[in-house]
């Protein structure tokens, strides 16, 4: 096989075009760090002003969802499980819909920085500072996983020291963050979609080319039984059925799109709501396009190791080195692609955590310093150290990430075990009138014990294979005598994503590790999310909740979705006073940047 032939690193060629898309991204870090005298405000550097149109704003949401676990998670998925992955595209239109209709209308009236701030709003202090710090931990964890996912590939392709990579790699993020606000990390997106597009299909293209045409990979996955479109088993505790993906799927990419800052911050930064509904319906056309070519480059994976597969021959040691292999494999013989894959895997990455690291100034200072140091959270140089701090966090989480299971799993876990509680305590502020903030205390605090507990059981007690149901991988086809004269790809640094690195090993599995602790990882965010808003309606019957009176504001009401209709309006001048105050629930709560955008209208609405 060619897959056996002697596997070069880098060239010339290859380090020049992946240094180009490195200068290019610090380029437009350092334009919008001194445009028309650079970020003069706050709200300069976090939201970009408000004044984003959507065409920008939705290919920044694409490139940021397209993350480097993306490229290299989604096809060893396909390559173990089948495309049956590929029914997200139905939980796509599901998660579009449910953001742009329930959610973006209360965050968008209410013109808020951070998600967070409509928990005070709606519930009270303490709420809000527990969603923040979920979400400050979840975000930390999953920019660690992001940050070591490009390392791992980049000392598979050139063998430059691992953890020199991931430093370098959150330098150059902290880099572009801090120095040209969210405005740059939007326009670095828009310049990396091309980039991270032209490295897959560089991918896609070639290997259809090698394997004979689109006909033969499509005929190789069939008989490998990875054209397993539909399968509607009910069993929540298999790995991907038609029901864990479009149920377990859209409620995990709610939480995403929703509900998480790092998206709501984009499609607030809109100048109008209708730009910011239309950057999440153009989203949508961008996740269709990743999710085909993630697929199809999965099965182009598979019709090239169908009958010899590298990790069973040890030949990689997890399978999300697969799609690095697959690139030295067939790109080698092409100066400079195999750096423009790099570059697609690196960019990728950069998107992703400079996005993160964005959103999490945003929110530290929104939910954390403004309330307490007001005057101090005007200061831009306090979103540039906000960043810096984040930055070096993600380094370290990054060094932790090595010791945990497949990059795909342990992101949509990371999502559902805490992603999930928060999506209930959203949905029980903007559709539940009656929830109070007692009932969304008890209801956040339950689901996500609930929710950790089954995490951290499947972490520890991995289903077994008669659960997870992967199909077969065989070497039938190997030259093992070529194999072991080959370059060793096992790396010997210790840090790779190995699905034993620190699970408890127990030869007598009781019920409860065969069955919750199997529970498919795709269900974390639902079970986070039913339970939260069960016990959040119970609790708050139980505790007065329907004798409180709720501004209609922070509520989903029939009048934001007719408002669908008169987009084409002239809008009314927000109101320029400075401060408010708005009863609720017998509270009095002060309002100051969230009445600037509020128009009169809506203000005093009954």
């Amino acid at each position: 096989m060619s897959a056996q032939r002697e596997i070069r690193t880098f060239g010339v060629w290859d380090y020049l075009v992946f240094a180009g898309m490195l200068f290019m991204s610090a380029a437009i870090g350092v334009y919008y760090a001194f445009r028309r005298g650079g970020q003069q405000t706050k709200e300069d550097f976090l939201i970009g002003g408000r004044k984003m149109t959507a065409v920008p704003v939705a290919l920044s949401l694409t490139s940021s969802f397209m993350s480097a676990i993306t490229i290299l998670g989604i096809p060893s998925e396909i390559y173990r499980f089948g495309a049956i992955f590929s029914l997200y595209a139905f939980s796509y239109i599901v998660t579009v819909i449910v953001t742009a209709e329930i959610f973006l209308p209360v965050f968008y009236k209410l013109g808020v920085t951070s998600t967070y701030e409509y928990l005070e709003l709606r519930f009270n202090k303490r709420i809000r500072l527990c969603g923040t710090v979920l979400f400050i931990f979840q975000t930390i964890l999953y920019t660690g996983v992001v940050i070591y996912a490009p390392a791992l590939a980049m000392n598979q392709v050139t063998r430059l020291n691992l953890w020199g990579t991931i430093i370098a790699t959150g330098v150059v993020c902290i880099f572009c963050s801090s120095m040209g606000g969210f405005k740059a990390v939007v326009w670095i997106h828009v310049f990396q979609a091309g980039i991270k597009l032209a490295g897959f299909l560089a991918v896609i293209i070639q290997g259809t080319v090698v394997q004979g045409g689109i006909s033969n990979v499509l005929n190789d996955s069939y008989h490998g039984g990875r054209l397993n479109f539909w399968d509607f088993n009910p069993n929540p505790l298999q790995r991907y059925t038609f029901w864990t993906v479009i149920i377990g799927g859209s409620l995990t990419y709610i939480t995403i799109f929703g509900i998480n800052p790092t998206q709501v911050q984009r499609y607030n930064s809109c100048k109008s709501r209708f730009h910011a509904k239309m950057s999440l319906y153009i989203n949508l056309i961008g996740c269709w396009a990743i999710l085909a070519s993630t697929t199809l480059c999965g099965l182009v994976l598979y019709s090239r190791y169908h009958d010899c597969d590298p990790w069973t021959a040890k030949k990689v040691s997890a399978p999300d080195q697969l799609i690095p292999y697959l690139a030295m494999d067939i790109l080698q013989d092409y100066p400079g692609l195999l750096g423009l894959f790099l570059a697609c895997v690196y960019s990728a990455t950069l998107s992703t955590v400079s996005a993160s690291i964005n959103t999490l100034a945003a929110v530290t200072i929104s939910d954390l310093i403004q309330p307490h140091f007001p005057s101090v959270s005007e200061k831009t140089w306090l979103c540039k150290v906000t960043s810096l701090l984040y930055g070096s966090l993600a380094i370290g989480m990054a060094a932790m990430t090595s010791l945990m299971g497949g990059l795909l799993q342990v992101v949509l876990s990371i999502f559902g075990v805490i992603g999930g509680p928060l999506l209930g305590l959203f949905s029980l502020g903007i559709l539940v009138p009656f929830a109070n903030s007692m009932g969304a205390f008890v209801g956040l605090t339950t689901g996500f014990a609930i929710s950790l507990w089954v995490g951290i059981g499947a972490q520890l007690y991995p289903p077994l294979p008669e659960r997870s149901l992967p199909l077969s991988l065989i070497i039938d086809g190997c030259n093992l005598t070529n194999f072991s004269q080959q370059r060793n790809w096992t790396l010997t640094t210790g840090a790779s994503f190995s699905p034993n690195a620190f699970q408890v090993h127990n030869e007598e599995r009781t019920p409860l590790m065969d069955n919750w602790y199997s529970l498919s990882f795709m269900y974390f965010s639902t079970v986070g999310t039913l339970v939260t808003v069960f016990v959040g309606i119970i609790a708050s019957l139980l505790t007065g909740g329907r004798k409180q009176s709720i501004d209609d504001r922070f509520l989903l009401t029939k009048e934001d979705f007719l408002s669908n209709f008169d987009f084409f309006k002239k809008e009314k001048r927000v109101l320029s006073h400075p401060l408010h105050e708005i009863g609720n629930g017998g509270t009095k709560i002060r309002l100051t940047s969230i009445n600037q955008r509020i128009n009169q209208h809506e203000l005093f609405k009954g």
